[in-house]
């Protein structure tokens, strides 16, 4: 285990924090809420019938004791949250189309943590990103000020800590995008030790090439500073003249990042997602994500190729979040 979760574990422990599974038959999923359960870190709450759940767990000799389970058929509140999501989805749906939905697991699950019968939610082991982040978008929406959900990889290896974004959502970012990113990158930097400095990349260092893509990574960077001039921030950057103090004097000698950035927001999703593989992948960096910001009240997707560990790790920096 990484220091970076040794120090999650720590934040989370003893403040009995309710997460939600909605995928509560997946061996990995009732594995992790296990280890989570019996490290008393947080509380499991699955959702689905309890007998299937306790005689999956049985089958695979999983003890989940100290997990709950919230079945929709016979949730006590049902009838309270059809009215609740019928609200909140305001003319969207009617009461027998909330009725059918809330059949859903992610759906149910996310009214939990809206309506504060839970702290937050880990889903997308079997669904998809879709599956996890739809309902999250239609019930618990972004925070205040905040446009779009965005989602960021720590890059953990050893003592290193780097932030990522956007390798999960947005797929061609504009600049008041970009701008949100930046800003909402250092927030989540923040939660893990990390003291951000931001750099915004592009393929031009500096007015080294001009370009429509260029120019708006640019206008990114005054917008990022207008929604908070506390940050430490500049760009366009090469990722050698934001990572390489070497190269920053020759490239960008009068920047206030002189290639010690730690947060790297990328021009689009092609760049954020190659990136951070490759950084993985033959940099020998543990990935952590992707961790959903801007949201309300957290909640995280999971791959589909996932392990029990990824589980595990996701749920505490979920719970991280929710303390946050």
């Amino acid at each position: 285990m990484s220091d970076l979760f040794v120090e999650l574990r720590k934040k989370v422990k003893g403040t009995n924090l309710k997460i939600v599974f909605p995928e509560s038959s997946d061996e990995r999923i009732l594995t992790a809420a296990s280890r989570l359960s019996a490290e008393g870190l947080l509380t499991p709450l699955f959702i689905g019938n309890p007998e299937e759940i306790k005689a999956r767990a049985t089958e695979l000799d999983i003890n989940i004791d100290g997990c709950e389970i919230v079945h929709p058929d016979t949730y006590d509140l049902f009838a309270e949250m059809v009215d609740v999501f019928v609200e909140r989805r305001r003319g969207k749906a009617t009461k027998e189309e909330a009725e059918k939905v809330l059949l859903d697991h992610n759906y149910f699950g996310t009214m939990l943590v809206y309506m504060n019968k839970a702290h937050g939610l880990v889903s997308g082991a079997v669904g998809s990103t879709g599956d996890t982040v739809r309902p999250a978008l239609q019930i618990i929406r972004t925070k205040e000020g905040v446009r779009k959900t965005s989602g960021i990889f720590v890059m953990v290896r050893k003592e290193e800590r780097y932030v990522f974004g956007d390798c999960a959502i947005n797929i061609t970012p504009d600049e008041d995008d970009l701008a949100e990113i930046a800003v909402e990158s250092a927030k989540t930097a923040q939660l893990f030790g990390i003291d951000p400095r931001v750099a915004m990349l592009s393929f031009s260092t500096k007015g080294s090439a001009m370009s429509s893509e260029t120019e708006k990574v640019i206008e990114a960077l005054q917008r990022a500073k207008e929604k908070d001039s506390s940050l430490v921030i500049d760009g366009e950057f090469q990722f050698d003249a934001a990572f390489v103090p070497e190269v920053a004097k020759t490239k960008a000698p009068d920047s206030v990042i002189q290639g010690d950035a730690n947060v790297f927001v990328f021009p689009n999703l092609d760049a954020g997602n190659i990136g951070y593989k490759l950084v993985e992948r033959l940099a020998g960096f543990e990935a952590i994500g992707p961790i959903l910001q801007g949201l309300k009240k957290p909640v995280n997707d999971l791959s589909r190729g996932c392990d029990i560990d990824d589980v595990y790790g996701l749920a505490l920096i979920t719970a991280t979040q929710a303390l946050e």
